[in-house]
């Protein structure tokens, strides 16, 4: 969430930038300034009154050891009453503190100046582009008939165990999902993330440090009787392995990758686009996550950027990279960068990859600090990225790579899958 102090000295303007992603934020940033001021003003009056019980204190027991009884006793009644005053200004206090905290949860972070403005999807920029769009043979089909035909990934027996959106991979399916994750993980291991392997429930606090919670709670599975949340994303139990830390800052950068199954409600989506790989409940994802200075952390997002374009010049997939505008940006991001792969069969660009700066916008939910030589403290910047979702490269790898003779494998997954094509 955005901080207080930044948004009492920069109101006009987190207002003018909001707007960007057509939020109009004037009425929450006034009541939150509005409920703050009256906040500071009850803690003065609140210090004011303990310090004056406090006085009194002292004064009583002055006054019974210089044996006045009868004036400690007048004095006690007055102190008994600032007991009383300072008990309800205390709640006052409490009440303003949840509500201004209630408020900065619904307020989105302030896009970054690069974040182009628009209402929706068909608004962001592509900034780049690379690789051949392959020209498949006649008869060439979507992933899903492709599963079917080689016996790779069954939908319906995932529809018998559990529901739609729950696939079952199967034999070289499965080995190529596999030989998928581990590629990623020697990627990032090789590129200097350190490799976790973390809970996939989380609690409610965590939930609400990386602004899953209150923002996405209808789009995540919740274990009520625990009170745990299946993770939408790795990033979320990654990033809370810092929750509450104080790093020192030559520690940073800190760099972490893990590979996770997803899981989501995805409520409302339906239609063709849904189709196969397109869009699960269940899903596999290798993450990475970085906790940076603030000043690094622009030039972090740009390494983990092109990171991400090695991963798929060496599956020599077609792909672009775009800029997401302020109507498609995500809540807790002030600049994102989305990889798409080129689906061949089905003809459209299939979302592979999310990657993001938060700034100081999680870390402030964390209190997620760094700590200088000097001692000063200041909140840190984090920073995530999928690398990479697996479904739709696996569907793209599919596609894309299908023969008359069968569906090569990718040359650099080869030592992996210990074969070279599903046929």
């Amino acid at each position: 969430m955005l901080q207080l102090q930044f948004i009492r000295d920069n109101k006009a303007n987190i207002i003018t930038a909001l707007k960007k992603r057509n939020f109009d934020a004037t009425e929450i940033v006034n009541e939150v300034v509005s409920l703050d001021e009256a906040r500071r003003s009850l803690q003065v009056e609140l210090d004011n009154t303990l310090a004056s019980s406090n006085k009194l204190s002292k004064e009583i027991g002055q006054l019974f050891k210089s044996g006045e009884p009868k004036k400690a006793a007048i004095l006690r009644e007055k102190s008994t009453q600032l007991k009383a005053t300072s008990e309800t200004l205390k709640n006052d206090l409490k009440e303003k503190e949840e509500a201004v905290s209630q408020l900065l949860y619904t307020i989105p972070n302030v896009p970054n100046d690069l974040v182009p403005a628009g209402n929706s999807e068909d608004d962001n920029e592509e900034i780049f582009s690379a690789g051949d769009i392959p020209t498949l043979h006649k008869g060439a089909q979507p992933h899903w008939e492709l599963a079917k035909k080689y016996d790779i990934i069954n939908f319906e027996l995932g529809n018998k165990i559990t529901g739609a959106g729950f696939p079952v991979y199967k034999g070289k399916g499965a080995r190529l999902q596999r030989a998928l994750i581990q590629y990623f993980l020697d990627k990032n291991t090789d590129a200097g993330y350190t490799e976790y392997q973390v809970p996939h429930l989380v609690n409610e606090a965590s939930g609400f440090g990386t602004g899953q919670l209150p923002d996405k709670e209808g789009q995540m599975y919740h274990v009520t009787e625990d009170d745990l949340y299946l993770i939408p994303t790795g990033e979320v139990p990654i990033t809370n392995i810092f929750r509450g830390d104080l790093l020192k800052a030559e520690s940073l950068p800190i760099c972490c990758t893990g590979y996770t199954p997803c899981f989501r409600r995805e409520a409302g989506s339906y239609g063709a686009h849904v189709r196969g790989l397109n869009r699960l409940h269940q899903f596999d994802k290798v993450e990475i996550v970085r906790i940076e200075r603030p000043e690094n952390s622009y030039a972090a997002l740009d390494g983990m950027v092109a990171h991400i374009k090695e991963l798929l010049e060496e599956l020599k997939l077609p792909y672009r990279v775009l800029r997401l505008c302020g109507g498609d940006l995500g809540f807790t991001a002030a600049l994102t960068y989305d990889f798409e792969v080129f689906s061949t069969a089905q003809d459209r660009w299939l979302e592979i990859s999310s990657v993001s700066n938060f700034e100081a916008f999680q870390a402030n939910r964390l209190k997620l600090r760094i700590k200088d030589k000097d001692g000063n403290k200041q909140l840190a910047h984090t920073l995530n990225g999928s690398a990479l979702a697996l479904p739709r490269v696996l569907a793209g790898i599919l596609e894309n790579y299908q023969t008359e003779n069968g569906i090569e494998i990718p040359e650099v997954l080869r030592k992996y899958t210990g074969f070279d094509i599903i046929s």
